[in-house]
């Protein structure tokens, strides 16, 4: 069919990504200075990473460590030899006008990253169109060394800080297996959950720490070949690069159906204006003459830097889902979004340990209480443990009824004290002694009598008016599991 009588409809997005990660290490890639974010401009610098005159560059063994680490944890094949070379170009913040970075040779090649459902964005879990457990494949890991960082004043005049210069960074590059918007973001969140999980990177991406480049195209739906595809920059969240998809999508859809031609360049995303625009166009591929490095020997991994990695290996994500489903009788969701923030599983697990039993219970307050009440960026509470622990053991045991424990809930979290000494501080145990709480439903058969004979005509709901006033006569603190069993047994007699 023609492309010109082609709708939007009848098209499809090709996505691939390029993630650029800066790893968690003591010192930068090839000398001894400082890798830290947010030091004073210019203070974490040296010859090496200054790219001056005579220096010598030296490869960081953590670097590698934990670039081969990632290579298990994505089920890569992992290279027993590898070598750096030198990427050339000129540009302001690269010091030495070369960047070393690995070729021919990568680290590890191949392997994949999993879209779990929980990782999509909220409104695409309830899709029923919704793709879940997508595997999407990854051409290859590379390690390679990050460049300065420039700034652009108001006045026309630019600085450049290299605190960033020569940092560890890891190239994660995907195949183009990704469809839409919705698996680029969930691509993105499995991602980041992987590397933290490992201890490789915090992938913060405001920090700089974990950036993306978007390779996007678009093409009628059953076309095997690829668009033109577009290079999306300037990425800085993971709900950015959804949104800027959404836009790029759009964007070329609308020029081919209207007849025009997709133009291979690279885009900037604009996100206060919510939209992409040109920053140059590509005619062909840029020659980088890559070349071995000759100040540097290729590297061995199999002479221990693959068995530290391997002793590293963290139970993942979707183990540690199952297992908490196992040992803890959590459900497949709760155990779901535990599993999804290592700090928060972590945390569960401090609680639930003593009392297994009450797994599902500590969880739901977790989830339930604390998710939804929690300051942006806490993501665990600041109280300890065994609070919650304590707070699930009121609740199940019937000291204390449902409404009791959010209210004990809300002191625990405000003034970081024991639900237990709260719970005595507020007189808000359970009255649970039969002969107080029939003297209380006497009391309320004999005040209501409609309700009672609403119940004897066989209204089950004037039961639970009548529960109403007793928790109202005992002020909220009658069991009303027993409250009920006991008014229900004084009307059927």
């Amino acid at each position: 069919m023609p492309a010109d009588t082609l709708t939007a409809a009848d098209y499809e997005a090709v996505i691939g990504l390029e993630v650029h990660c800066q790893l968690k290490t003591n010192t930068k890639m090839f000398c001894g200075c400082k890798n830290e974010f947010g030091g004073a401009t210019n203070s974490h610098t040296c010859p090496v990473c200054l790219g001056l005159p005579g220096v010598l560059p030296v490869p960081n063994a953590e670097a590698i460590v934990k670039t081969l680490l990632t290579g298990e944890m994505l089920g890569c094949q992992i290279a027993t030899r590898c070598k750096f070379d030198r990427k050339n170009y000129f540009y302001p913040d690269m010091p030495k006008n070369y960047q070393i970075s690995q070729y021919d040779e990568p680290l590890c090649q191949g392997g994949a990253v999993t879209l779990d459902l929980l990782a999509y964005p909220k409104d695409a879990q309830k899709d029923t169109t919704t793709v879940a457990d997508k595997p999407i494949r990854l051409v290859r890991i590379h390690l390679e060394e990050d460049v300065a960082k420039s700034f652009h004043f108001d006045d026309g005049t630019s600085g450049i800080d290299f605190n960033r210069a020569g940092t560890p960074l890891m190239e994660i590059v995907s195949e183009a297996d990704m469809a839409s918007p919705e698996e680029a973001f969930a691509y993105l969140s499995a991602l980041k959950q992987i590397l933290v999980y490992g201890g490789v990177s915090d992938a913060d991406m405001e920090k700089g720490q974990m950036r993306c480049d978007v390779n996007i195209s678009v093409r009628p739906k059953g076309q095997t070949e690829f668009g033109t595809k577009c290079e999306l920059k300037n990425l800085n969240s993971i709900s950015g690069v959804r949104r800027a998809l959404k836009y790029e999508i759009a964007r070329q859809i609308d020029v081919v159906t209207s007849g025009g031609k997709i133009e291979q360049q690279t885009r900037r995303w604009d996100d206060d204006k919510g939209e992409t625009t040109l920053m140059r166009i590509k005619e062909k591929a840029h020659d980088y003459r890559y070349f071995p490095d000759p100040d540097i020997q290729p590297v061995r991994t199999d002479e221990g830097l693959y068995d530290e990695a391997q002793k590293r290996m963290p139970e993942l994500p979707k183990a540690k889902k199952v297992r908490l489903v196992d040992t803890y009788g959590v459900s497949a969701y709760q155990a779901g979004v535990l599993a999804a923030d290592a700090q928060l599983a972590n945390y569960f697990e401090e609680a639930a340990k003593a009392k297994p039993r009450n797994g599902a219970a500590i969880a739901n307050f977790l989830l339930n209480d604390f998710l939804a009440t929690a300051t942006e960026g806490a993501s665990v509470p600041h109280v300890v443990p065994d609070f919650f622990a304590e707070l699930a053991e009121l609740s199940g045991s019937g000291q204390i009824n449902s409404k009791q424990a959010k209210d004990v809930f809300s002191k625990m979290i405000a003034e970081n004290k024991s639900p237990v000494l709260l719970v005595n501080d507020l007189g808000l145990s359970q009255v649970s002694d039969v002969g107080a709480l029939e003297a209380f439903a006497d009391q309320a058969i004999a005040a209501n009598p409609k309700s009672v004979a609403d119940y004897k005509a066989g209204k089950q709901a004037a039961l639970n008016a009548l529960k109403g006033q007793v928790m109202k006569l005992s002020k909220g603190t009658a069991n009303p599991q027993l409250v009920g069993e006991i008014i229900a047994k004084k009307l059927s007699s």
